[in-house]
């Protein structure tokens, strides 16, 4: 590990626990801007370019348009027939 990815790497650390702070203290939209910085740190780690990236998102999104959408939560609160019913 070369002396510049140390230091991202300890920069890093010290995002991340501020960002564990600001949720801690309800600091909801500070935190979500923190992690934007954290992945643009770690992308300069991994040698991740703005275009792998992208891909990445563009291939997530073709993934979730041909999923069916996940039920909602009303169906997810509401009990279960059961599968078998017992009969006399």
């Amino acid at each position: 590990m070369s002396h510049s990815d140390e230091q991202l790497q300890s920069v890093l650390e010290t995002l991340e626990e501020c960002r564990r702070v600001l949720n801690e203290c309800n600091s909801r939209e500070s935190a979500e801007m923190l992690s934007i910085v954290i992945l643009d740190v770690r992308m300069k780690l991994k040698g991740i370019d703005s275009a792998d990236l992208k891909a990445l998102c563009d291939e997530m999104l073709r993934n979730a348009a041909s999923e069916p959408p996940p039920p909602s939560k009303q169906t997810q609160d509401q009990p279960r027939r059961p599968l078998l019913r017992v009969v006399k």
